[in-house]
C-alpha cells in the first residue's frame, strides 16, 4: 500500500510552517510506515523545490509559483500535474487531502482522494459566527464533492462540516488524531511549579485567548501568586484588524495582574514539553477546534486540564474524570476549577492518572493507524472494482 499525502504543512525543519495539522499528519504517517504503508508527502506552498527522504518517508517541497492571472486555478492544476506524474511512477494508491481552502478543487487525480476534515474555512467561519468569503466556500465545496472519501477526527467536526456541505447522505469516518504515548513521558508528576497556569497554542481570538484575563483576575483573587504563561505564535486578529492579538491581550490585563503573566512567544517541542511538566493546570478556553491536538498531548503528560465544554472537547475528555470542561465565557466557573485544582494536590494527582490513561486507551497512535489502513483498504478495493467495472 502507497499512501500520499497533499498537505501545507508539515513539522520539519525545511518546512515553511507546521500546526495541529502538520503534527497529527506527522503522527499517522510515522506509524503508517511502521506498520509497513510506503508514504510520500507532499508539502505545497514552500519556498523551494526539494525531493528528500527522513525516516522512511518521502517528502516533496513544492515551491509557490506566481501567476499573472488566475492563480487559484493555475495554481491548483500545477500541484495537480505533479501529484499526476508521482501517482502514476511511484504506483500511489491513494492520496489524502485536507479540507482547508479546498486545494483539490479543479483536481482531476489518478488515485482516490480521500479529504480529512481538519477544519475548513467554512468550518471556523461558522464556529466562530463571521462571514465566509463567498470564493473561499466554493473551493472547498468543490474539492469535497470530487473526493471519494471523508474522515474526521471528532465526530463533532464530521456533523458540522456535513450540515455546511449538504453531505447528509455521504458517510464519514471517524477517526481520532493520535499520538506517540512514549514521545509524550513526565517521569515526575508530582514535581511542578504550584500555581503555573500554561496555556499553549496560537495567541488568536478564536482559541479563547481574550477570555483568560477576566478568568486570571478571579483566580487571583483567591490565588494571589498564581502565573500565568502562554506559548504559542502572534496572530493577525480580524476582528479588530490589529497586527498583534498580543497586544490585544495585555490590554485587557489588570495591571498588577499582568505582571504575573508570561509571554514566550513560539519555541521548540522538546522546550513546549518541559513547559508542560512544569505547569500545574494546563487550560485551553478555544471557541474552534476540529480536535485539539496540545489537549491530548498535555493530559498524556498527566496534567489536569480546563478546556471548553464545546463539542469537540467532550470526547477528548470526560469533565470531571481525566479533566474538566467549562465554557470559556463563564469566566467564574473557569477560574473556579482552576483554582480547585490549584489548591489540591492529591486531585491534581488524580485527574493527571486518569488523563494519560484515556490518552492510552483511546488516542493510541498505533492503533489509530490501524483504523487508518482498514480505511484506506476499503477506499482502494472499491476504486478497483469501479475501474473493473469501467474497463480501466
Amino acid at each position: 500500500m502507497h499512501i500520499a499525502f497533499l498537505t501545507p504543512e508539515y513539522p520539519h525543519p525545511r518546512v515553511e510552517h507546521a500546526a495541529g495539522i502538520g503534527t497529527s499528519i506527522k503522527n499517522l504517517v510515522e506509524a503508517l510506515v511502521t506498520k509497513g504503508v510506503q508514504v510520500t508527502v507532499f508539502v505545497y506552498g514552500q519556498n523551494e523545490s526539494a525531493v528528500f527522504e527522513e525516516a522512511g518517508v518521502t517528502i516533496h517541497l513544492l515551491k509557490s509559483q506566481k501567476y499573472k492571472g488566475l492563480g487559484w486555478y493555475l495554481h491548483r492544476k500545477c500541484i495537480q500535474k505533479y501529484l499526476n506524474a508521482h501517482i502514476v511512477s511511484e504506483k500511489i494508491d491513494l492520496v489524502e487531502a485536507p479540507d482547508w481552502t479546498g486545494i483539490t478543487a479543479f483536481m482531476h487525480l489518478k488515485a482516490p482522494l480521500v479529504i480529512r476534515f481538519h477544519g475548513s474555512d467554512a468550518y471556523f467561519c461558522h464556529l466562530e459566527k463571521r462571514k465566509q468569503k463567498q470564493k473561499n466556500y466554493w473551493f472547498e465545496k468543490l474539492a469535497i464533492m470530487q473526493a471519494s472519501a471523508f474522515v474526521a477526527p471528532t465526530a463533532f467536526a464530521a456533523d458540522v462540516t456535513k450540515k455546511l456541505f449538504g453531505l447528509a447522505r455521504k458517510n464519514v469516518k471517524v477517526v481520532y488524531n493520535g499520538l506517540y504515548l512514549n514521545a509524550f513521558k513526565n517521569d515526575s508528576p508530582l514535581l511542578y511549579e504550584k500555581g503555573l497556569i500554561l496555556y499553549v497554542g496560537t495567541i488568536i481570538r478564536k482559541k479563547g485567548v481574550l477570555e483568560l484575563p477576566a478568568i486570571f483576575n478571579k483566580v487571583r483573587e483567591t490565588i494571589p501568586e498564581a502565573r500565568l504563561v502562554l506559548i504559542g505564535s502572534d496572530s493577525f486578529d480580524i476582528q479588530t484588524q490589529s497586527l498583534s492579538t498580543w497586544e490585544l491581550l495585555k490590554k485587557e490585563f489588570e495591571v498588577e495582574d499582568l505582571e504575573q503573566v508570561s509571554y514566550l512567544g513560539k519555541m521548540s517541542y522538546d522546550n513546549v514539553q518541559e513547559y508542560i511538566r512544569k505547569a500545574n493546570v494546563c487550560v485551553f478556553p478555544s471557541f474552534a477546534e476540529t480536535f485539539g491536538m496540545v489537549t491530548i498531548e498535555a493530559m498524556a503528560m498527566q496534567k489536569p486540564v480546563v478546556s471548553n465544554d464545546f463539542g469537540w472537547s467532550q470526547e477528548l475528555i470526560v469533565s470531571g474524570q481525566n479533566g474538566f470542561l467549562v465554557h470559556p465565557k463563564k469566566h467564574t466557573d473557569f477560574a473556579k476549577t482552576i483554582v480547585t485544582l490549584l489548591e489540591d494536590e492529591h486531585l491534581c494527582e488524580k485527574i493527571g492518572i486518569a488523563a494519560r490513561q484515556r490518552v492510552a486507551t483511546v488516542f493510541d497512535i498505533q492503533q489509530i493507524a490501524q483504523q487508518n489502513i482498514e480505511l484506506y483498504s476499503e477506499i482502494i478495493l472499491k476504486s478497483h472494482k469501479e475501474n473493473e467495472v469501467k474497463g480501466i
